[in-house]
């Protein structure tokens, strides 16, 4: 058997020994070999912001731990030389609107993105306003907002990630890791691709597009939704349609329901004498937030599906949309005008095809 370094699953790791790892964070900015922890305590340094709390230990005693990040500003986290493949990528910070910092991420040179999202949205946490645990396979939020991901990242040449700051308040701390293996990356690897979309769906228009415009082959692995409910009554009855490989009008594939494709049933309800959303992780599918309304406005979900066992293959080209649908008092579907916003994730063959321009702060806020 030929070990595969990409392979991370518990029957690859007898496979793993002698592949070279790093990792890249703010103690080790650059992830070269014995380069951690090597900052000496100087309190004038603003750059060194554990300096008088390491002052009496000295060099080698979490002198920076951390970075900041002002306003309008765009740093790199990570620069990496390949090839190899990230496995592992965990970010907090002290922001309080996540929707104000945009990761993204360039593979071998590319001058458009292959990664381009809300920090918060691409963790499967879209609700300033509600954090929340997700207990995931690939995506990790523990408390209090330690985001984890573990989708596998190769890249032949290089890789390059980005955090800017679009909000008008400095970022104070940001601290951050990314673990990467250095090895040779097959030669059928595809690249990992995310995107975040937003739409306000309307009565003439119930429906929100997830993705589109992805042309080539690849593999769809993954949705996140943050759904806000603008209307009374239930909000997840439209369908979930894969339009793959030259399909027009009608799509491949059809799911049944927003709550079937997100492995729920019956309104995610948590019994039929209490029909309220019911919150739930599971490793491939979940709703971390159901916040059900209130005093302090409308209804907020968050919604993962993700496609680890069960990839959406595609040889052309890729389009990915959820309807917008309830029910009318007479039993006929109603045409919800909700605020949708969506994280697809994808593998494909590079080069890609340029995502739409990202949309203003002001049109990513949380309504």
């Amino acid at each position: 058997m030929t070990p595969n370094p990409m392979q991370s699953m518990l029957g690859a790791l007898p496979f793993q020994n002698g592949v070279v790892t790093r990792m890249i964070n703010a103690e080790n900015p650059t992830g070269e070999k014995g380069g951690g922890a090597k900052e000496i305590p100087n309190p004038d340094d603003p750059n060194l912001p554990h300096s008088f709390a390491a002052k009496d230990l000295g060099k080698g005693w979490k002198v920076r731990p951390f970075i900041d990040l002002d306003t309008g500003e765009t740093k790199t986290l990570a620069a990496i030389e390949g090839p190899g493949c990230i496995n592992h990528f965990w970010i907090t910070t002290s922001a309080k609107q996540w929707r104000t910092l945009v990761i993204r991420i360039y593979w071998d040179g590319e001058e458009s993105p292959s990664v381009e999202a809300p920090l918060g949205d691409f963790f499967a946490m879209g609700f300033d306003s509600h954090p929340h645990t997700v207990n995931s396979m690939p995506v990790v939020v523990a408390p209090q907002k330690g985001c984890n991901s573990y989708w596998q990242m190769p890249f032949r040449k290089h890789a390059r990630i980005t955090l800017s700051n679009d909000g008008t308040e400095k970022v104070g701390i940001i601290a951050y890791k990314l673990l990467y293996k250095l090895h040779e990356v097959p030669a059928d690897a595809a690249y990992f691709h995310a995107q975040w979309r937003r739409s306000l769906s309307t009565r003439d228009h119930p429906e929100h597009t997830i993705l589109d415009g992805v042309k080539g082959g690849g593999a769809y692995v993954g949705t996140y939704l943050a759904w806000t409910a603008h209307s009374q009554g239930w909000w997840g009855e439209g369908e979930v349609k894969f339009f793959l490989d030259g399909d027009d009008e009608y799509p491949t594939i059809c799911d049944n329901g927003t709550e079937d494709y997100f492995g729920g049933a019956w309104g995610f309800h948590k019994s039929e004498k209490e029909p309220v959303e019911q919150v739930f992780n599971t490793p491939f599918v979940g709703m971390p937030l159901a916040h059900t309304g209130g005093t302090d406005g409308p209804r907020y979900f968050g919604l993962y599906r993700w496609h680890v066992l069960d990839s959406i293959g595609f040889a052309e080209n890729l389009k990915v949309t959820v309807q917008t649908l309830g029910w009318w008092p007479d039993r006929t579907y109603q045409p919800l005008t909700d605020d949708v916003a969506s994280t697809a994730f994808w593998y494909q063959s590079e080069p890609h095809t340029p995502f739409p321009e990202l949309p203003p702060l002001v049109e990513r806020w949380q309504r």
